[in-house]
């Protein structure tokens, strides 16, 4: 499975193809995108269940979802793959209702440190890859954010839409300072995980790509 996966994109371009971004490489964005978004929408839905498993909703992203995007980056080696990746997912979320300034400025700003990150290490280093990518997780970080930032308004809004005394007040327990800063923390810890994973995993396609 792993290995049909990496197959459905087409093959790493070389560096006499420029840095430009051709239809071969929107294509490769489009499927990397589309199973990322899968596999974070899947935890999205899983935070319904218990507050703990929103907060960190983007530290289990950052541990599952490091394979799209790392064979992303295997094969789009150009600057933008990885705003235009969270442009999709943005506009993915905003047109289901479930986005909100806040997370559009986090993933505007993780998106952009990422593709900074990616720059510097020339877009062919798996360590600078694997960096980008957990910044490039801190984006979702938005979505339970408003818990710290409007926390009275906000925990008003969730129990106006009908969540159960149990859950509001799990979700009061946990914000707390020391509990943001380990959303934070582990969600980099988690993203650098995923990376890795994706390696073991890929090892061929990377090594093919000249990630090391």
């Amino acid at each position: 499975m792993a290995s049909s996966v990496a197959s459905t994109a087409s093959p790493a371009p070389s560096p006499s193809e420029g840095k430009v971004l051709k239809g071969r490489d929107l294509i490769n964005i489009g499927i990397f995108t589309a199973i990322y978004f899968v596999i974070q929408f899947v935890f999205m839905l899983c935070g319904g269940i218990h507050p703990a498993l929103w907060v960190f909703m983007p530290a289990l992203d950052g541990l599952f979802a490091g394979i799209p995007f790392m064979l992303m980056c295997a094969k789009v080696q150009k600057p933008g793959a990885v705003v235009i990746m969270g442009l999709i997912v943005a506009l993915i979320y905003f047109a289901t209702g479930m986005f909100t300034p806040l997370i559009l400025a986090m993933m505007a700003a993780s998106c952009v440190v990422a593709e900074v990150i990616r720059a510097v290490a020339r877009y062919c280093s798996f360590l600078g890859n694997a960096v980008a990518y957990a910044v490039f997780g801190l984006g979702m970080c938005g979505s339970p954010l408003p818990l710290w930032v409007f926390h009275d308004s906000f925990v008003s809004q969730i129990a106006e839409q009908g969540m159960g005394a149990d859950y509001l007040a799990s979700l009061d327990a946990l914000s707390t300072t020391p509990m943001l800063i380990a959303m934070f923390a582990v969600t980099i810890v988690a993203g650098l995980a995923g990376a890795y994973i994706a390696r073991c995993l890929f090892k061929k396609h990377f090594e093919k790509a000249g990630l090391v």
